[in-house]
């Protein structure tokens, strides 16, 4: 009888949490679906695309939404365009652009976004704005190839997985001196000032090292590295249905929702806590029997 009670209470308290456990129970189905109904970025869907002047009195081309997975055919553009908004899409990377001299300003929020062209400045020469809010960027050196793009003056990361690493935004402001605003926060000259000392000393020096050394090197004609959806096994949703039956507060049912999203299933860690003292258990009686063998 608590079951329905407790899903009652969940859907009052997050519906899109109880929408993300169906659709880890049906993650297959689900990824098909999203895939059938990815759309081509055509000159006839730029054409149609709404089309109007923001409230900085730019002139924007509105591309949110349409589940876009690739960045193509902005040509058709004809270059009229100071704002570009891509966001809600599928794009996992940021080039596919052809010569944009207007374009000053890129939206590309909450999409699948892990890294960047390393061409950007020679086909948007005047860009000042790239929003990246809510995408995938993991590494530091995934924003290196920012560094060339001089006309840089704002830049977003925020809820990318990149923003948790060690002195990130010392990095980028010693990395991108060009910025003035990151992550909507401006940049202080007493920062520019730890970001340069830090970095110009030996210690800094051997960061930027470890820092390039995880970049990963592409071979041209190998396959990219794609996510594939993964079902979960019987077990996992058998334990995913017991940690819901079990919730009696928001506390615990937030907590629940970071485990899901960290990879992680209820449970595991008592799991491998058994398993790690069966372990412990079972070496400690090999080695009794060990010592009663020798001492016979």
């Amino acid at each position: 009888f608590r079951l329905p009670f407790l899903f009652f209470q969940l859907r009052v308290w997050d519906t899109h949490f109880i929408k993300r456990l169906f659709y880890l129970q049906i993650s297959n189905v689900c990824a098909i679906n999203i895939l059938t109904n990815m759309v081509k970025l055509t000159p006839e869907l730029i054409q149609q695309s709404g089309q109007y002047i923001n409230a900085i009195r730019d002139r924007e081309l509105d591309l949110r939404g349409y589940k876009i997975p690739i960045i193509e055919n902005l040509g058709a553009t004809l270059d009229q365009f100071d704002t570009i908004d891509l966001s809600d899409n599928d794009i996992r990377k940021v080039d596919g652009f052809p010569l944009l001299r207007r374009l000053k300003s890129l939206l590309l929020n909450n999409n699948r976004i892990v890294r960047v062209a390393e061409d950007l400045q020679e086909t948007l020469p005047s860009l000042e704005s790239l929003i990246l809010t809510n995408n995938l960027i993991q590494d530091l050196n995934d924003l290196d190839p920012l560094v060339t793009v001089k006309s840089l003056r704002c830049l977003s990361l925020v809820k990318n997985p990149v923003i948790n690493r060690r002195h990130y935004r010392e990095y980028l402001i010693y990395k991108l001196p060009q910025l003035t605003l990151l992550d909507f926060k401006k940049i202080k000259m007493k920062e520019r000032d730890e970001a340069n000392k830090l970095f110009k000393s030996k210690k800094g020096k051997q960061l930027e090292k470890e820092i390039a050394r995880k970049a990963k090197t592409f071979v041209p004609g190998a396959e990219l590295e794609v996510e594939r959806p993964k079902g979960l096994a019987a077990s996992d949703i058998l334990a995913i249905k017991d940690a819901l039956t079990k919730v009696t507060s928001l506390d615990e049912i937030e907590h629940l929702d970071q485990m899901l999203k960290s990879g992680q299933i209820p449970g595991m860690e008592q799991q491998m806590a058994v398993g790690g003292v069966e372990g412990m258990e079972m070496e400690v009686m090999e080695m009794d029997q060990h010592v009663w063998m020798n001492g016979n």
